[in-house]
């Protein structure tokens, strides 16, 4: 069976995804290959079409074992021979998927990095004859990379000692150029393919918000929504718990997810938010790359990630089936504190030098000043997001909070001077400079015992600002950090100093507009689906009866939903309408072991034949 055949009887499609073709003709050929696609681009047909038309075994290494497990139920589904070793399982179960690779009844086999130095597993590799090594999340392998792991450098030890080598693919959704350099010299990549099919998703909508109250926005926002999968990315545990509480009390059905519970608890609450019996999943970073859910309609960011990679991964857990989705980020200046001290007290990698251990945490803060960057501008978000991962973007996309709102300005020329002479003249009085609060309080002259404590009330700036309301004047100070005219110190309790631009303003040279996105009278809500997205009633109630006969058959499977059909698939179901089986093939997402499967009943639905 030729490539192309299979990739309609496996998996469903009529044709292959930007750079696909490429990476799976390299591989074939025996060729080392370093694919950089983002997610929901087609990354694991890259390997996983070769892997069946390769005569041996192809071990793919994977980072998380729900990642795992959710990549082999969605293609023993689609009718390809995969299994999974990973320390959760069984000893038998451990032995029977290890024996059915040995023999060649499993085409596809994923383990951890970990697995790799295993005597026993090595020679299950010698004895099944390795055709492909698929190196999954590669950005894992270096420490430039945002998700390092120590055991992905123990792969070319693994393929040393293999008696032949086999072709080696590594595929990420996110490197920066330092990174896939990394990849291809950590891995030992040999005279690679290197293809990068660009960073950019655009079915989603990227947007910053800045609120008062992050709570009841997200109430708000999830309200509109009813029915849609989400993920809440929170900093810290105490954020995840706050916020799962949250929801639940208002009647959202929610579960969470954090480095803090029990494994037992941790799979647990995943498989609740994959069966779609929790849809909203409140989450630290720790739920990162343990996510293959297609149906997720939106990620909110409760509070900033410390880096652009990280959000940019973490986002790209929504609209993975192509559907338009979501992706909000609450950003507040506390969250550039709070990323400050978690970078600050980051545990250090005892296999780097001190030298090294001081480029790593320059590299991180280098990092979280793009990141407040980005939370920064006024531009267009996909443009700076594109641009950070090197790839050319026009200006403005159309589908992001700065494209679709409209900014206001005005001059603060007169009350940025006398913010940074406030700043100046503490710093003056105190070498280690004060934090924002007590030099908001300073300015507007309040009488706490702190600030008489301190001597503040004696500066010649004390009081200058009086007349200017508390919130107006954070949003002053917030504004001039992120746009460079101050700064904020290390540490868990950050000072704030004058910044580089301070000078120009000081002078009187230089003037200052306070810009902000003027508030959204009402949000527009983008279509859930394609069918939505017709403006056809008809088509998008269609849509809603695939979905409940979808959770039907998933729940009598005992699957998640999106492994029976992705949002995608039905969405395209609804606008074909298909009468027959020949038709109901050329629904996109409708391999033949699906057709045969589901056809019957979903055939049913259109015709009207119970």
């Amino acid at each position: 069976m030729d490539k192309l055949t299979l990739l309609k009887v496996l998996f469903g499609h009529q044709g292959f995804r930007e750079g696909q073709e490429a990476l799976i003709d390299a591989l074939l050929s025996g060729r080392d290959v370093l694919g950089v696609m983002p997610t929901g681009a087609g990354k694991s047909v890259c390997y996983q079409l070769p892997a069946m038309l390769l005569s041996g075994l192809t071990v793919v290494v994977s980072p998380l074992i729900s990642l795992m497990k959710d990549q082999v139920a969605a293609l023993t589904h689609s009718g390809v021979p995969a299994a999974c070793i990973h320390s959760s399982q069984s000893f038998p179960e451990r032995q029977q998927a290890l024996e059915r690779a040995r023999v060649g009844a499993v085409k596809l086999l994923y383990v951890a990095p970990e697995r790799l130095s295993d005597p026993e597993f090595l020679g299950l590799v010698k004895d099944a004859g390795l055709s492909l090594l698929a190196v999954d999340e590669a950005h894992c392998v270096s420490q430039w990379g945002q998700d390092f792991r120590p055991s992905y450098l123990e792969i070319p030890e693994f393929i040393q000692a293999l008696p032949q080598r086999p072709a080696v693919g590594a595929f990420t959704a996110t490197a920066t150029g330092e990174v896939k350099d990394d990849i291809e010299k950590l891995l030992g990549l040999q005279d690679p393919l290197r293809l990068t099919t660009g960073f950019d998703r655009p079915n989603l909508f990227f947007e910053v918000v800045r609120v008062k109250d992050k709570d009841a926005w997200l109430l708000d926002f999830i309200g509109k929504r009813p029915g849609q999968s989400g993920i809440v990315y929170c900093a810290t545990r105490k954020g995840v718990e706050e916020v799962c509480a949250l929801l639940r009390q208002k009647g959202v059905a929610a579960t969470r997810y954090h480095a803090g519970l029990t494994d037992e608890e941790r799979q647990k609450n995943q498989e609740d938010f994959e069966y779609d019996r929790a849809r909203v999943m409140a989450a630290t970073n720790a739920f990162g790359m343990g996510i293959d859910k297609s149906n997720v309609s939106f990620v909110v960011h409760y509070n900033m990630p410390k880096n652009l990679e990280s959000y940019y991964q973490e986002a790209g857990r929504a609209g993975r089936d192509g559907q338009p989705a979501h992706c909000a980020l609450l950003f507040s200046q506390r969250d550039v504190r709070t990323a400050r001290f978690l970078i600050d007290n980051a545990q250090e990698n005892e296999s780097l030098t001190e030298a090294e251990r001081r480029q790593v945490r320059a590299r991180d803060l280098e990092r979280l000043r793009q990141m407040t960057e980005y939370c920064g501008t006024f531009g267009c978000l996909r443009a700076f997001l594109l641009g950070y991962f090197g790839q050319k973007a026009p200006a403005a996309c159309g589908n992001c909070g700065s494209c679709q709102g409209e900014t206001e300005q005005w001059d603060i020329t007169l009350e940025a001077q006398k913010i940074l002479s406030g700043v100046a003249r503490v710093e003056r009085k105190y070498k280690n400079s004060m934090g924002s609060a007590l030099i908001i309080d300073m300015l507007r002259g309040s009488k706490r015992q702190k600030i008489k404590d301190w001597g503040l009330d004696t500066l010649s700036t004390y009081g200058i600002m009086a007349d200017v309301p508390r919130a107006a004047l954070s949003a002053y100070v917030d504004f001039l950090t992120l746009t460079g005219y101050l700064e904020q110190g290390a540490g868990e309790y950050p000072v704030l100093r004058l910044g580089e631009r301070a000078r120009g303003v000081l002078t009187g040279g230089e003037k200052v507009l306070f810009t902000r996105l003027k508030p959204q009278q009402q949000e527009k809500l983008a279509p859930a689906c394609a069918a939505q997205a017709q403006g056809d009633e008809e088509t998008a109630e269609l849509y809603e009866k695939l979905r409940a006969l979808r959770a039907k058959l998933a729940t009598k499977e005992n699957v998640p939903a999106y492994i029976v059909f992705s949002n995608a698939t039905l969405s395209d179901m609804a606008i074909k309408r298909p009468q027959t089986m020949e038709e109901f093939r050329l629904v996109s997402g409708v391999g033949e072991v699906k057709a045969k499967k589901y056809g019957p009943a979903f055939l049913s639905l259109f015709t009207g034949e119970a």
